[in-house]
């Protein structure tokens, strides 16, 4: 093991809860709030830029997604996936085949409870990376991001 790879020392030693030098000036908050931050900016980017917001953290059987909008008259299912830092890689990349696979029935699902079938959709994906201040560095939308 290389003590030059500084990721190998992230992962083996996680940071101290009472702070330290690694910790000034960092935002620390658990994950989960820093999800809802991401769907908090998602949304607002897309409202911005014309998407009506239809419903946050849909939830059925078949799973969750975190938004639910139009776009013009298409009906768009949207996840956000928020990071601090690329050291799990970037938002996008942690869309795996098995989550695309649980969006596609969600929407399916969404669809059948309002009985239309018919109607154009797409599922996107927003990236959001935020620095270690919170601050955010990118906001992507990704378009079509799963194949249907």
């Amino acid at each position: 093991m290389s003590d030059k790879n500084p990721r190998v020392g992230a992962v083996r030693e996680p940071p101290r809860a009472t702070g330290g030098s690694a910790s000034v000036g960092a935002v620390r908050e658990p994950p989960h709030s820093l999800g809802r931050r991401g769907e908090e900016l998602a949304a607002r980017h897309l409202a911005g830029v014309g998407y009506r917001i239809l419903a946050h953290n849909y939830r059925c059987p078949a799973g969750e997604v975190d938004l639910v909008a139009l776009d013009g008259d298409c009906l768009v299912f949207v996840e956000v996936r928020t990071r601090r830092g690329d050291l799990w890689g970037t938002p996008e990349e942690s869309v795996t085949p098995a989550k695309m696979a649980r969006l596609v029935r969600v929407a399916e699902h969404y669809l059948a409870d309002l009985d239309a079938e018919d109607v154009d959709w797409r599922i996107d994906v927003v990236a959001v990376e935020v620095d270690r201040r919170g601050r955010v560095r990118r906001l992507d939308v990704v378009r079509d991001a799963v194949s249907l």
